[in-house]
């Protein structure tokens, strides 16, 4: 029954499609019926589309549609649901993700064909090394036979290396040395496993089906497994192509990670493939295998909503194996993280007068990492607006024009502040790249060392720590005694900026309002590339042009300032809760305050695990376990503070 009902979705003629993607609407205010779920017409789309994954093999490696027939949608809604009956499989998760169209991206494509076109001579160099984490698949099966080089000519004819980071470009690895080696140099198992989670795997199913035979792997849940495709180390050109013999840390999320509170709490996947908890799930279609807990989502999200838009409007220009559907999905999820655990915001007013208002914002980087991290094109800005109740503008830093670029910043790149009272002062979070002559550059090949790097570390992040010579903080942030400082304690995961604001006079009521966006692919970090021409640039330019390229609004926070009477000064809005230690060993937390106020604790999920009313003065409490926990101290005057602690 199984096997018929999927050949009748697969198989349906196009022509009945309009018919089946349709409701049938019996008459006027009577019920709409369905004959399919929401997954099923997701994969009726599917069939106008050329979306077919790729079946086949090459030496080593199996494409994903073979993993598909047992890992993917199960029309009976028996294997991958979640508590709910929602269809949670692995490959319908992942096709849509930026790790699925690694070798497809056509931003990716651009950058690399830009890169060779200033330096030709590295031509084979600079493609090997794109196309090892790109299109891991078809560069290290061609190298286990013997090429010595893989490039993007070789990529686009290889329908394994074009199916991008595939399952088994992960489950393959070579176990005993993952997270030992960095920069694309991918090391796998050579003898036709695939490793996954659960321990004492049922054989004799996937090794039928696939050739493939699973085995147990406690990496498979830890950073290990991402460590070699994110951290790359280049080496640096001068302009006439010659190796300097310096290199230069193009990224490195995995080291960041490594140098932070979360590298025994938290690993990669506990953000970006979060299980369902203890909800078991039957993860083959059409084998009475026992039920797995817990069960890890591929949703595989990052942070690039711009250029998953752009993806799903070229879907068939670009050849992709996900519908439009599909990436809005991930479109979702990627805006999700991006707003609900990445940042908080503390806005506070410290003093009003009728010449200036002095303000200080505080951010807090939930990340494992540095924020933002990866490619060195991503970037985070702070817009901060001041208004009148009538709606005039005071004073506005990181207001962005037509085309997203941020207003007032420098022409070359825009220093670090510690504080800001100018509107062409813009407090903006990102890597600059230097060139051998001093000079910014976004030719990767050029990149010699970081002129600035002030992106939000994570917790714990210490200079002290042994990766911190590969996660340099760079640039006048160094000098900056509230970044990642607090209390003169290094590794607060924080930034502390102030904002001196011209008020020529003004005494009315002011709302002010801090915004923080992160943009991955910014204007001015484009034109470089944008000022050559190769076919690749051409297929790009106009798909860039046409994306929806706004930034995505991380978090926001705002307060209203009372207006000046008599010439009388607003209180400074000092914090009411003390708390100590952070980090703790055992979880007893000492809280100290002087107002009444509730007590609410959330994991890094954003569930809320314990909660106390009525406390004040001081008191201990105990955290729910080990982790990462934010605790919000909310006051009878409405005040809030939110603090992260680290229990050992």
């Amino acid at each position: 029954m199984k096997k018929y009902r999927y050949t009748l979705l697969v198989l349906v003629p196009i022509i009945a499609l309009p018919l089946l993607l349709s409701n049938l609407t019996l008459e006027k205010d009577k019920e709409i019926r369905k004959f399919h779920s929401d997954a099923e017409l997701a994969h009726l789309q599917l069939v106008v589309l050329d979306t077919t994954l790729p079946k086949g093999y090459n030496y080593l490696f199996a494409g994903s549609g073979v993993c598909q027939k047992c890992h993917g949608l199960d029309t009976l809604g028996l294997a991958s649901v979640d508590a709910n009956g929602n269809d949670v499989n692995l490959v319908d998760d992942w096709r849509a993700t930026m790790m699925a169209n690694a070798a497809k991206d056509p931003f990716w494509r651009a950058k690399v064909s830009h890169e060779v076109l200033l330096y030709p001579q590295h031509k084979e160099a600079i493609e090997d090394k794109c196309t090892a984490c790109h299109a891991p698949m078809g560069n290290f099966d061609a190298k286990h036979l013997g090429a010595l080089h893989y490039g993007i000519a070789d990529m686009v004819g290889d329908s394994l290396a074009m199916d991008g980071v595939s399952c088994l470009a992960c489950h393959m690895q070579e176990q005993e040395v993952m997270g030992q080696s960095f920069s694309g140099l991918l090391t796998y198992d050579t003898f036709k496993v695939a490793y996954g989670p659960y321990t004492s795997p049922l054989v004799s199913p996937m090794l039928t089906e696939t050739g493939y035979k699973p085995k147990f792997s406690a990496k498979m849940e830890k950073s290990e497994a991402c460590a070699t495709c994110h951290t790359l180390i280049t080496e640096t050109l001068d302009f006439q192509g010659n190796v300097t013999g310096n290199k230069f840390v193009e990224q490195a999320t995995y080291h960041e990670w490594l140098n932070s509170a979360y590298n025994d709490t938290v690993s990669c996947q506990g953000c970006h493939m979060p299980s369902l908890d203890k909800w078991p799930v039957h993860i083959v279609t059409g084998a009475m295998t026992e039920p797995r807990s817990p069960f890890f989502l591929h949703e595989l999200v990052g942070g690039n909503v711009t250029m998953l838009g752009l993806l799903r409007d070229n879907v068939e220009a670009l050849g992709l194996k996900a519908g439009p559907s599909q990436f809005q999905d991930v479109i979702g999820k990627t805006t999700a993280l991006l707003q609900n655990k990445t940042l908080l915001l503390d806005l506070q007013l410290l003093e009003r007068t009728m010449d200036t208002a002095k303000f200080a914002l505080k951010l807090t980087n939930l990340a494992g990492h540095k924020f933002p991290s990866g490619y060195p094109s991503r970037r985070a800005f702070v817009q901060f607006v001041v208004e009148t109740e009538a709606g005039d503008t005071v004073f506005v830093s990181g207001k962005m024009d037509n085309e997203y670029e941020v207003l007032g910043q420098n022409a070359t790149y825009e220093p670090h502040y510690q504080m800001i009272s100018s509107e062409d002062e813009v407090q903006i979070y990102e890597i600059v790249m230097g060139d051998v002559n001093g000079d910014v550059t976004t030719v990767l090949e050029r990149a010699d060392h970081p002129i600035k790097d002030n992106r939000l570390p994570p917790l714990g992040f210490k200079k002290s720590n042994s990766a911190y010579d590969t996660v340099l903080i760079a640039g006048t942030a160094l000098t900056d005694p509230d970044f990642n400082l607090e209390n003169g304690t290094e590794g607060s995961g924080t930034d502390l900026v102030y904002f001196h604001i011209p008020m020529h006079g003004e005494k009315s009521l002011l709302l002010v309002t801090a915004n923080v966006f992160y943009q991955p692919t910014p204007p001015k970090w484009m034109d470089e590339m944008f000022s050559e021409t190769t076919p690749e640039i051409e297929v790009f330019r106009p798909m860039f042009a046409a994306a929806d390229r706004a930034p995505v609004l991380v978090r926001s926070a705002e307060i209203m300032v009372d207006p000046i009477i008599s010439g009388v000064k607003n209180r400074r809005q000092e914090a009411f809760v003390k708390i100590y230690p952070n980090p703790t060993s055992n979880g007893r937390l000492f809280v100290k305050s002087f107002m009444e106020h509730e007590v609410l604790v959330f994991d890094l999920k954003g569930r809320q695990v314990e909660s106390l009313r009525s406390k004040t003065g001081s008191y201990e409490m105990t955290l729910p376990g080990r982790g990462v926990f934010l605790v919000q101290f909310r006051g009878r005057d409405g005040r809030v503070q939110t603090e992260k602690v680290v229990v050992k």
